[in-house]
């Protein structure tokens, strides 16, 4: 099998991808569906031949349906499936040139930061253990300084040395490493700094000491006995740039990283911090890290990621969905959508890391669309979707399977939450019945939120107990169906009421 296959068959299948998708949202098959087709279309287009690869455009995806349906949801667990690069921008932030808001194609750099952020951390857990030597050692010499003789008399030998191997090559060099007299000698380790200070003998006990101690530090750093022992160290202060530079479409227009400019101009600052060593290791690995890692290969794997499996969730689409008219908020919107074109269409957007093509990235567009349709878009927007899906309206026997069967369910959440206190919640079936009656009632009768609704139900629910589980003394509370109608029951039947708390 080749390496291309290999890739294809490790990929995941679109029912694989669904059934994923499944432990986390309830029903919303066809979008589902279609977004796992969308993600397995990429893989598919890595194995085609060069010249029809970049052919291939990406099939981008219209979400319809109100809020709280699971739109964003089924976006944002299918770019973590894939360990995608993903960012979510709301369409209305967006304006063109002459109105206030930020420029669209910022959200091609943003996407981009997301992705080198996540790079770089992938980077540095690859050299964590490197790392971790090296702030061993950084910490060693703060606990336990080396004698200043020591010090000066190794210094002193690595200058010697270094003079030696930038003499010339030759029979010189040998002669002088390798000559036996007392001036000779004088390049080695064991040679004092100052003969004032102390004869060689007592350099190298003192030296076999201090290296006896540090091994015994050493090994009490292993054993986690100084992590509350206090030390001084170096660190680099971490502090905003002091330079800004601001235009009409915002800073992130500037094509120019102000903070490395200067930090190459100015010498690097460094700042003595006392702090236990438990708190030191986590700012010396946070610069050991950084030191140890490349950057120019964490900005090119984080472009080609960006550029091959980056994922644009465009909310709110709806809103800018309108022909121009002559006054209000309308006069905006046609040419938002005439700036976003070019970037869902194909275009390389300029940033500080480089130019970033947006040929192959995946739009997933969304919007609940009461008061416009699709239609509504203009055409060449219109055919830079060409896949739309409708996501349905929550069921009563929906918002159950909400509340008990996702990996994150809100159940398993609130009753997590209540065993801290050491309060066990015990929920009935009945009462997630009632739970999900109301919440489907109150959808229907008020403003269809979705999902959202159980949140404000189940947290008006738990309001009291959350407020007195410190104090309850008790191991177990239940919840039944006649609890959840004595906590709601009063507020779901004023509809004046429930506008304002459910």
């Amino acid at each position: 099998m080749t390496k291309e296959n290999k890739t294809l068959a490790d990929a995941l299948t679109p029912r694989q991808i669904v059934e994923e998708l499944d432990t986390y949202i309830i029903g919303q098959f066809d979008a589902k569906r279609a977004v796992a087709i969308a993600l397995r279309n990429r893989a598919r287009r890595q194995m085609l031949a060069e010249d029809i690869q970049d052919e291939v455009a990406p099939k981008n995806i219209i979400m319809i349906g109100s809020t709280g349906v699971g739109k964003t949801e089924i976006a944002r667990r299918l770019a973590r499936l894939v360990d995608a690069p993903f960012v979510k921008v709301e369409a209305s932030k967006y304006t063109e040139i002459g109105y206030v808001g930020r420029d669209v194609e910022s959200m091609i750099r943003d996407l981009t930061e997301i992705a080198i952020a996540r790079v770089k951390a992938e980077q540095t857990v690859a050299v964590e253990e490197k790392a971790r030597d090296f702030v061993e050692e950084r910490l060693l010499d703060a606990l336990i300084p080396m004698p200043r003789s020591l010090r000066r008399q190794q210094q002193d030998a690595e200058a010697r040395l270094l003079a030696i191997l930038d003499e010339d090559e030759g029979e010189e060099i040998e002669t002088e490493v390798e000559a036996d007299d007392d001036s000779d000698r004088q390049g080695t380790f064991d040679t004092p700094a100052d003969d004032d200070e102390a004869i060689p003998d007592d350099l190298d006990a003192r030296r076999e000491r201090y290296y006896k101690t540090r091994d015994m530090f050493k090994k009490w750093l292993h054993d986690g006995k100084l992590e509350d022992k206090p030390v001084e160290v170096n660190v680099k202060p971490r502090s905003v740039p002091f330079v800004e530079i601001f235009s009409p479409g915002g800073i992130e227009e500037m094509d120019i990283n102000f903070k490395d400019m200067f930090s190459s101009i100015l010498p690097n600052q460094t700042k003595k911090r006392r702090l236990p060593v438990s708190e030191a290791r986590k700012i010396l690995m946070q610069e050991e890290a950084e030191k140890l890692i490349d950057m120019d290969t964490v900005i090119s794997e984080a472009i080609e990621r960006v550029e091959n499996a980056g994922i644009v969730f465009l909310d709110e689409i709806d809103k800018i969905a309108g022909r121009e008219s002559r006054h209000g908020p309308d006069v905006s919107r046609e040419g938002v959508q005439r700036d976003i074109l070019p970037i869902i269409e194909g275009s390389t957007v300029a940033s500080k890391y480089g130019p970033i093509r947006t040929h192959h990235i995946l739009f997933i567009a969304a919007g609940a669309f009461h008061v416009s349709s699709p239609s509504d878009l203009i055409p060449e927007l219109q055919g830079r979707f060409p896949i739309r899906v409708e996501l349905k309206s929550l069921t009563r026997n929906d918002f159950k399977a909400i509340l008990t069967e996702p990996k994150n369910a809100l159940v398993k959440q609130y009753t997590a939450l209540l065993e801290t206190e050491g309060v066990n919640a015990v929920i009935t079936d009945d009462a997630i019945d009632e739970i999900a009656a109301l919440a489907f009632q109150v959808n229907e009768s008020v403003e269809d939120i979705g999902a959202r609704r159980l949140h404000t139900i189940m947290e008006k629910l738990f309001e009291n107990l959350f407020f007195d589980a410190p104090d309850l003394g008790k191991d177990r509370v239940t919840i039944d169906a006649a609890y959840v109608t004595a906590e709601l029951a009063e507020i779901v039947k004023d509809q004046d009421l429930s506008k304002y708390i459910l």
